[in-house]
């Protein structure tokens, strides 16, 4: 049996995706055309999409996604930026004389996130990796609400190829589910599947990944993330990619000072894992307009 190619299943789930998101969405602002009570007002102000959120105030913990949501016509601009020197390799004073690896060139990468409708993002992500260039669609449908949802549910799909879009298509399908602890604490899972991961090798494979990581708030404005990216089965070479850092926002910037076993920014990167005895020094730089 002929196998799909995953550039048009990424294709055909991101248009399924976004049909439901906006049949969602009519249904929404159509099914109720009087006047809302009082109580229906207020929580409609208290989840108001702009409104920071004292634990989230990224769309990535490092390379994960995470469920904070975009407000309609809303942008946010990433920059990820990972130093190719390797913190593990010769004497402090030779890691002092690169400065720490940055004299040794970085892996970069160009992320906008665009608020199509209410809960539902278009992201573009380019990375001088490959030159890969990914595109995802995520709907933000599901909030943790207390005493009616204990988790928020972030899925989406994601469809990426190297040089320039040209070749070697991966197609990623997952969710990113979250849960706020009083606003100190805030955990990720984010199963997902990445489909031809084995591109370039000669063969069809697919991986069965399950991303898990944090963030946990120091101050107001200071946070500590970490995150590890196990595979379950498939094609699965090298280690679990992990990293942590530490990140502050202000205003509408958030900049996280970060260390990695890989320098994966991609999901069909993170599905390659990492290197247990490797930590490259990297940064997000991120600002939203909205």
């Amino acid at each position: 049996m002929r196998k799909r190619h995953p550039f048009y299943l990424g294709i055909w789930t991101l248009g399924l995706l976004c049909g439901w998101a906006g049949h969602a969405f009519a249904q929404g602002t159509t099914s109720n055309t009087t006047t809302p009570p009082a109580a229906v007002t207020q929580a409609t102000t208290d989840e108001d999409d702009a409104k920071p959120q004292p634990v989230e105030p990224d769309y990535r913990v490092i390379n994960l996604p995470t469920t904070l949501r975009l407000p309609r016509h809303g942008g946010n601009f990433t920059l990820t930026h990972r130093f190719n020197g390797d913190l593990t390799e010769g004497s402090f004073l030779d890691q002092l004389s690169t400065l720490f690896g940055m004299d040794n060139g970085a892996s970069i990468g160009l992320e906008y996130r665009y608020g199509v409708m209410k809960n539902l993002e278009a992201v573009v992500f380019r990375t001088n990796i490959d030159q890969a260039i990914q595109f995802t669609g995520k709907y933000d449908g599901w909030r943790q609400k207390a005493g009616s949802l204990p988790l928020s549910v972030s899925p989406f799909v994601a469809v990426e190829g190297a040089i320039n879009f040209r070749e070697r298509y991966l197609t990623s399908v997952g969710a990113t589910v979250s849960r706020n602890m009083h606003d100190r604490v805030e955990v990720y899972a984010v199963p997902w599947i990445v489909m031809n991961s084995a591109a370039g090798t000669g063969e069809y494979r697919n991986t069965f990944a399950l991303g898990i990581g944090g963030r946990a708030r120091l101050k107001p404005r200071l946070f500590v993330v970490a995150e590890v990216t196990p595979r379950l089965g498939g094609y699965t070479p090298n280690d679990a990619a992990y990293g942590f850092g530490i990140e502050t926002r202000v205003g509408g910037h958030v900049f996280q000072l970060n260390f990695n076993s890989s320098q994966a920014t991609t999901f069909g990167q993170l599905s390659h894992g990492g290197f247990p005895d490797t930590l490259y020094l990297g940064f997000n730089l991120s600002r939203k307009f909205f």
